[in-house]
């Protein structure tokens, strides 16, 4: 827990220090018609707590909380941030929501903020402000915290995009010189890579974003969990062959993926024992700052790629999307509404996102011209993560349903029973539509 004020932020580690100097050179011109100038006048005495992930990234939290103080130089407020692991910030947020009691802001995960929608204070000024002034936001942060067309009850923050990392030199030890664009051509190189004892890794468990990747793979496939009409299809041919797919590409996994969470691909990449994994920048980005030799020189070797595309002929990413929620029941709104402003704007988002090393995917499209995706080749791969991505309830609404079976974890159990054989595929869809269909209640 980090309690900010003026003196004691002073007293706060160098890296902190260094990060206000990141974004030098790095501005994004707004568009030509800019819009016009938005605050909103804090309460008198106001505090402010605020919830959210911890960093994969250390520049994250480093350049994050350079805006902070910038924050509380200027307007006298205090700040408060705690920190958590994603899988902590969702029950937590669920609780403050409905006991009406904790954080003013909470930075959580996908569409978390529908499970408590009439919870949470009307933000659609502070978005249609952000919007017009910054070049529009994309399509799947609309469709996140903007459910009905109309009413935002969340702002964007941007998506940790999830991208194909793996060792050029063990691809082309298994006969392989660019990374295949299709499944059946990844497929064969997870087989070469496993012959030659290089192994993929990809997570299980009931990861927040790495578990993602089984989205990919129904999607990729034709299947998904509900049509457009929010009807619970996943029991369906498409899937089948997505389950069986997958049980082919289990076979060549290191051992032990069936209960990974975040942290573990990242280490098992790093210590060498796996060979491509689905993730975020951040293994690059430790590989890139480590002061263990051996972990550094990895970083030469890492490239990234997108993920495969499959029968459906288009991409189908799935990434992990971050909102900026504010409680109904914080006693200072317009403090949190201007915080949120604040952080969002040019010359503090525009920082943060350098600071970020490309881990976070901006939800504006005025930012894309931020220097972070051309300083190094190996970033660009990340840069649209959040305009190309679909949201996690595809092809149906977001609402409290999507909510509830995301946070359920219904589509990575799914994969995991039928890639593993605890069940057969057919079994393993069966069960997922009983378990989603207990939330899209006809």
């Amino acid at each position: 827990m980090d309690l900010f004020n003026r003196r004691k932020f002073l007293e706060g580690s160098a890296g902190v220090a260094a990060a206000a100097t990141i974004g030098t050179g790095a501005a994004v011109m707004a568009p030509a018609v800019h819009a016009q100038g938005l605050s909103f006048k804090p309460e008198k005495g106001a505090k402010l707590r605020v919830l959210r992930w911890s960093r994969f990234v250390q520049g994250d939290i480093d350049a994050y909380m350079v805006n902070v103080k910038k924050f509380i130089e200027k307007t006298g407020i205090e700040v408060r941030v705690d920190n958590e692991g994603w899988e902590d910030v969702r029950p937590k947020a669920a609780v403050a929501a409905n006991t009406g009691a904790g954080p003013d802001i909470i930075l959580s995960t996908n569409d978390d903020a529908n499970l408590y929608p009439d919870k949470l204070v009307d933000v659609t000024d502070l978005c249609e402000y952000l919007g017009k002034k910054y070049g529009g936001w994309y399509s799947a942060g609309q469709t996140y915290l903007r459910p009905d067309g109309k009413k935002w009850i969340g702002v964007p923050l941007g998506a940790a995009g999830g991208t194909m990392v793996y060792r050029q030199s063990q691809l082309k030890a298994a006969g392989f010189d660019a990374f295949p664009k299709d499944t059946d051509g990844f497929l064969k190189m997870l087989k070469a890579l496993q012959a030659k004892g290089t192994p993929a890794g990809f997570a299980l468990g009931n990861a927040t974003g790495d578990s993602l990747w089984t989205n990919w793979l129904i999607w990729s496939h034709g299947g998904k969990l509900v049509d457009a009409n929010n009807k619970v299809v996943i029991d369906s041919p498409e899937t089948i062959k997505a389950l069986e797919y997958a049980k082919e590409r289990y076979a060549t996994f290191i051992p032990g993926t069936l209960s990974w969470l975040d942290p573990n691909n990242n280490k098992a990449f790093l210590d060498g024992q796996i060979s491509v994994t689905n993730n975020g920048i951040s293994i690059y980005y430790a590989a890139k700052n480590s002061t263990d030799p051996k972990v550094h020189d990895l970083a030469a070797d890492i490239y990234h790629a997108a993920f495969p595309i499959g029968p459906v002929g288009v991409p189908t990413e799935a990434n992990l999307f971050f909102n900026q929620m504010v409680m109904k029941y914080t006693k200072y709104p317009n403090a949190a509404k201007e915080f949120l402003r604040f952080m969002m704007e040019r010359e503090q988002y525009d920082a943060w996102l350098m600071g970020c090393g490309g881990y976070i995917a901006h939800p504006l499209a005025a930012y894309e011209k931020n220097a972070i995706w051309t300083v190094d080749p190996k970033h660009t791969p990340y840069r649209d993560s959040l305009k190309n991505m679909r949201p996690s309830g595809y092809a149906g609404k977001l609402g409290y349903a999507s909510a509830g079976a995301g946070a359920d974890f219904i589509i990575p159990n799914m994969v995991a029973e039928a890639a593993s054989g605890a069940k057969t595929p057919k079994e393993a869809a069966e069960r997922a539509q009983k378990r989603a269909e207990r939330y899209y209640k006809v």
